[in-house]
């Protein structure tokens, strides 16, 4: 070594040294720890224990101390263990050894040897000595080290001089103060809570952190189990952990551990973290626990968890609830939703008001209001729940009395909670008002049974979002079911009657408006068909179909149906109809009617979609007498004709363009119909959806018709089971009818020459013809009508006189003539002579018109037939009041 350190001290004292020495290597701290780690069974050791020849486990074990002798001579004549563990050098090599040779450097070695004089000589010394451990390495040159000498002199038996050296490791001294220190600032310092215990699982010491937390000061803790804070099932499980730590040395980290603060009832949580601590020799002493107080964390962690909980219910809320504009099915959405994520048990009770369909619902009323459950869920069981009151069933009407906590929510528009009954299931219960635009709907209760939670604030808050979205939901279901309703009443109201019946043949029909078992919610649709009687027992048969849906759609075909049958009165050809139709379906879309749409028609502009209004129709006349039934088609499906013994067939009907495009003309095919035929007109809805071709459907329907002969009524029946007509995204309109001809004995044709004497003849005829229909009742005034009709034929018309005579359920007389000018009705004056002939016609008969014909025209009257009840009126009385 260069030189002895400075602080190397002399001292006559031969105690001197040796209190340096303790006080460099224990500090109050380190006595205490000291006395802490020896100590693991009891507070003073015993005699035994001064003796035990298992390693000692005090401070020796953890500061390098070790100590050799100095002969005479100056060289090592003794050598300890201790010396050999902190040199590193054999006894048999550091005997003979001399020291100052051996650790000290070259430069400092004539330092070194004055003071093995001057020590050899009687004088004691101390200080820190740089020394070198031998290396046997070649190059020579060993680990350097510090290291505290306190050399006292000795004398041999012989009385020569000698010395003893007792040596410390300075370096293992410094770790250990820093050792010491960072105790210090864990049992004194540290914002956690730390424990020492011993292998008999008791505290050994506390810091200052854990005395504040549980009361009193360190030193009241010590001796105490885990028993002594925390309820015994967790200490149980706390102390089988201890014991596993104690016993593998596998460490424990963030162990979760529930208990209570002394004179607090509020639950406490802490993270702990548990190993296992050894002595200087390695013997386990007790394991460490260092515990965090995260009740405030999991507080919070709880919070959030509760946060993204109702947020996510309240995207399945959105997600799931209103899908169906149906007010049943929105509710039961609302209660998959909330049960079991919310709570146990849901109701839903809505107004049977609403429900029924009145016009304002109750609003913020008295409360006490008739309300109807529509929907009920729950988790536990479907019984009712004992303690719960009366149960009230699905679909069931019911009211809530004025003072209960139900109808002070439906009455004040607020949550109410509604107190647990004795013995019963549940334990907290929200009652919850339906608002929708400031109206109370309905009211939904939420329930948690016993061992859930029970709802607090947040919960509320929850409760009354997840009813104000259902409740807006109800109520646009409750403002479509409503407009549905009357879109569909209109509708129905211009449909047919009852069973429509007609001359020649037989009727069934069948209409089905959309609904809303399609994925979305279907409206009113503009389909419709009708059976309109013409003169001469002729019938006109109608099938249409508005495109679009809607209340607008309804409209159109009401108007589109109208004027049908305003067309139909004048007997006009199929054709013709048609053309006047599509005339009226473009003028549907202008402010100026069919004027205003022919003129816009001719100059170029856009053409605003939405009010183009577009349908499909075909119009077919059947004549009884005949059978020959004339189609027109204007861009429908055609129709189908069963024949008897035959397979169904689509008639060949051009399709035309559909109704307000225009421009085009409409073509008419005249078909015979055989007796006991099947003809039937449809709309697309029948043969056409999502999820079967319009080819296959028509394909699947003309193979439906496969038995004609059954009765119509199930035939109608049967195709409607086999088709799929369940879809619900569009109307169904099927109108069948089965051809039962005029038979030839009840038809009367005659043929008359243009003279005079025809008129006598014509009553001559339809005189015999009545009475051998036994109908000698109408046969004066079929007498006087019938020579009315022919004498204008006679003096007004052409060519030759063909009279006519029809029973069916009516009498029906026709005069046929070429002439081209259709009789007119006018009132003749109190001195005319004559021009009271249509008038007599007017009053004595049920009905009378004309119509033009391919060459000529028809004049005709009808009459009821007599039946006991409906009086016939009286001929002459007829022709007095006339005057």
């Amino acid at each position: 070594m260069s030189e002895i350190p400075a602080k190397a001290t002399e001292s006559e004292d031969p105690s001197e040294g040796a209190r340096t020495a303790a006080a460099a290597a224990a500090a109050p701290d380190a006595t205490a720890a000291s006395r802490d780690t020896a100590s693991v069974s009891g507070d003073e050791p015993s005699a035994d224990a001064m003796w035990q020849s298992s390693p000692p486990g005090s401070i020796y074990d953890y500061i390098r101390v070790a100590s050799f002798s100095i002969g005479p001579d100056g060289l090592v004549d003794q050598w300890s263990l201790r010396a050999e563990q902190l040199f590193g050098i054999p006894a048999e090599r550091a005997v003979g050894m001399d020291p100052i040779e051996a650790f000290i450097d070259p430069d400092r070695r004539e330092q070194g040897h004055r003071k093995m004089a001057e020590i050899l000589d009687g004088r004691e010394w101390t200080g820190v000595v740089p020394f070198r451990k031998p290396d046997p390495g070649p190059t020579g040159r060993g680990e350097e080290a510090l290291a505290e000498v306190y050399v006292m002199p000795t004398r041999t038996e012989e009385g020569d001089k000698a010395a003893v050296c007792i040596v410390v490791d300075v370096r293992t001294l410094r770790s250990i103060e820093t050792d010491l220190a960072a105790s210090q600032a864990i049992f004194g310092q540290s914002p956690f809570g730390f424990l020492l215990i011993d292998t008999d699982l008791r505290v050994r010491r506390a810091n200052q952190r854990f005395a504040y937390v549980f009361g009193g000061t360190p030193d009241d803790h010590r001796g105490r189990g885990v028993h002594d804070y925390l309820p015994r099932s967790e200490a149980e499980r706390i102390t089988a952990t201890l014991r596993r730590v104690l016993e593998t040395g596998d460490s424990i980290t963030d162990m979760h551990v529930t208990g209570f603060l002394p004179d607090s009832a509020e639950r406490r949580h802490w993270s702990v973290n548990l190993y296992r601590v050894h002595s200087g020799s390695g013997r386990p002493i007790g394991i460490a626990w260092l515990a965090t107080d995260i009740t405030a964390r999991r507080a919070a962690a709880r919070e959030a968890a509760a946060a993204r909980r109702n947020l996510a219910l309240l995207n399945e809320a959105g997600a799931r609830i209103g899908n169906s504009l149906d007010l049943e099915t929105t509710a039961r959405e609302l209660l998959d939703v909330v049960v079991p994520g919310f709570c146990d048990l849901a109701t839903v009770d809505l107004y049977q008001g609403l429900l029924a369909g009145d016009e304002t619902p109750p609003g913020l009323a008295d409360g006490s209001a008739e309300l109807r459950r529509v929907a009920f869920a729950s988790a536990v069981s479907d019984a009712p729940l004992v303690g719960g009151g009366a149960p009230v069933a699905v679909g069931a009407v019911h009211h809530y009395p004025f003072n209960s906590p139900c109808a002070d929510a439906l009455r004040t528009a607020r949550p109410q909670s509604v107190p647990a009954e004795d013995g019963g299931l549940v334990q907290s219960t929200l009652a919850v008002p339906m608002v929708a635009h400031d109206t109370v709907v309905g009211l939904a209760q939420f329930s948690r049974t016993k061992g859930s939670e029970p709802f607090g604030d947040r919960d509320r808050d929850l409760a009354v979002e997840l009813a104000a979205r259902a409740a807006v939901c109800i109520d646009n279901a409750r403002l479509y079911r409503r407009e549905h309703e009357r879109a569909l009443i209109l509708q129905r109201s211009l449909l047919p009657p009852g069973d429509p019946v007609a001359s020649g043949l037989d009727i069934a029909c069948r209409y089905l408006p959309g609904n809303a078992s399609s994925d979305r919610p279907s409206e009113v649709g503009g389909d419709w068909f009708d059976v309109i009687e013409l003169p001469g027992h002729r019938t006109a048969l109608v099938v249409g179909d508005v495109m679009g849906r809607g209340l607008r759609a309804a409209v159109a075909m009401g108007e589109l149906r109208s004027a049908v049958r305003t067309l139909a009165l004048l007997d006009l050809e199929p054709a013709e109809v048609l053309s006047a139709l599509d005339e009226i379906a473009r003028g549907l879309g202008a402010p100026g009617g069919v004027q205003q749409a022919t003129r816009a028609a001719r100059r170029p502009r856009e053409a605003d979609l939405s009010e183009v209004y577009l349908a499909t129709c075909v119009y077919a006349v059947y004549d009884s007498v005949t059978r020959r039934c004339t189609f027109a088609n204007a861009g429908h499906l055609p129709p189908v004709l069963v024949e008897p013994g035959e397979d169904a067939l689509m008639l060949d009907v051009p399709p035309g363009m559909p109704l307000g495009v225009g421009g085009e003309p409409f073509e008419e095919v005249e078909v015979e119909l055989p007796e006991g035929a099947l003809l039937a007109l449809y709309t697309d809805g029948l043969v056409e959806s999502r999820d079967h071709p319009l080819d296959e459907g028509l394909q699947a329907f003309v193979g439906a018709l496969t038995d004609p002969a059954r009765p119509l009524e199930d035939v109608c029946d049967h195709v409607l089971n086999t088709l799929d007509t369940h879809h619900g995204e569009d109307d169904i309109a099927l109108l069948m009818a089965r051809v039962q001809g005029l038979p030839a004995e009840s038809v009367g044709d005659w043929t008359l020459p243009r003279e005079p004497r025809s008129v006598g003849r014509a009553r001559e005829y339809a005189r015999g013809q009545l009475l051998s229909w036994d109908l000698e009742p109408l046969v004066d005034t079929t007498e006087l009508l019938v020579s009315e009709l022919v004498t204008n034929a006679l003096r007004y018309g052409e060519g030759e006189i063909r009279l006519r005579l029809l029973l069916d359920r009516t009498l029906v007389c026709e005069v046929w003539d070429s002439g081209l000018v259709q009789p007119r009705r006018r009132r003749a004056r109190d001195t005319d002579e004559g021009g009271r002939g249509l008038q007599l016609v007017g009053l004595l008969s049920a009905a009378w018109g004309s119509r033009r014909t391919p060459r000529g025209k028809t004049v005709w009257f009808e009459l009821p037939l007599p039946d006991g009840e409906t009086g016939l009126i009286d001929p002459a009385e007829a022709l007095l009041s006339l005057f």
